[in-house]
């Protein structure tokens, strides 16, 4: 299951099915059969399932129709230096959500060799996405699987990634939400453009 899939699958589960099945009488009505129609838009162009519904700059989705962030364009093929400038100027930005989508497609065209490292890249991206939405468990989970990920190549990082340096900085922010000493009160939100780490350490 890769990254995004992870995502779609946690939101769904916060959708009460009953929530949808009373929406969709509604929409009919008011619509003439749009409910329909926003069903078969949730795939892309090569008929692959993707939710079309639009998204909040944290990839929060929201009610068809609300004007939102556009999504990042998916499979993109990118350089690596490419796939890192996008993703930091997103993360900087505070969309660490449409950061994972570009590093997600790095993952996917990666040699076999970088596989890991990219999809470790994406989980410490939706780690933070999860964070700034203040799903601390969801986010320690992802950014210690993430680090998990890159950590191997540490050694000889390639693309300048600076592997020691995200590595720390997702255990600690993951020590931030989660390893509290008992009667804290729960992690809030954190701001996500100010937490954003950097993928290649300064030069």
């Amino acid at each position: 299951m890769n990254a995004q899939e992870e995502q779609e699958q946690h939101e769904q589960r916060q959708q009460p099915e009953q929530q949808e099945q009373e929406r969709r009488p509604q929409a009919r009505r008011q619509e003439g059969g749009g409910d329909a129609a926003a069903r078969r838009r949730d795939r892309d162009e090569r008929g692959r399932a993707r939710n079309a519904r639009p998204r909040d700059g944290l990839g929060r989705p929201l009610p068809y129709g609300a004007p939102g962030v556009a999504r990042q364009p998916e499979g993109v093929s990118r350089t690596p230096d490419a796939s890192l400038a996008e993703a930091q100027r997103l993360l900087d930005a505070g969309m660490p959500f449409h950061a994972h989508e570009v590093l997600e497609d790095a993952w996917k065209s990666a040699p076999e060799n970088e596989r890991e490292l990219w999809r470790g890249l994406a989980q410490l991206a939706v780690g933070l996405t999860h964070a700034a939405r203040g799903n601390a468990p969801g986010g320690a989970a992802l950014l210690c699987r993430g680090a998990a990920a890159i950590a191997p190549y540490a050694a000889d990082p390639p693309h300048g990634i600076d592997v020691a340096g995200l590595t720390a900085w997702a255990d600690e922010l993951a020590g931030r939400l989660t390893g509290s000493p008992e009667g804290r009160e729960p992690a809030r939100p954190v701001a996500a453009a100010e937490t954003a780490p950097r993928l290649r350490a300064r030069r």
